[in-house]
């Protein structure tokens, strides 16, 4: 629940200020680099779920995908990889 949540939350606020200022910087970029990685990981699976409902529309019968259905997947997935970078590179040079 939220209450419990939230009373976690107290209690690793309360942990992290007893740190020193090295190992409290250690710890939020190693949740940082975490966090970066779960949203990865989401993104990942979100997209490689699209192609998939995309290219996959026939009932899979054997263990592989077809060559038109494993040619669509790689053109669909390389297609949001490249508009991720597009959009990563956009956001940077907007930071500069």
């Amino acid at each position: 629940t939220r209450k419990e949540s939230s009373a976690a939350s107290d209690v690793y606020k309360r942990q992290l200020q007893n740190l020193d200022d090295a190992a409290r910087q250690n710890v939020l970029s190693f949740i940082q680099s975490e966090s970066a990685k779960a949203k990865i990981q989401t993104s990942v699976t979100q997209f490689t779920d699209r192609c998939f409902k995309k290219c996959v529309s026939a009932p899979i019968t054997n263990d592989a995908l077809s060559g038109a259905e494993q040619t669509c997947m790689a053109d669909c997935v390389n297609r949001f990889l490249d508009t991720n970078i597009r959009v990563l590179h956009m956001l940077q040079a907007t930071q500069r």
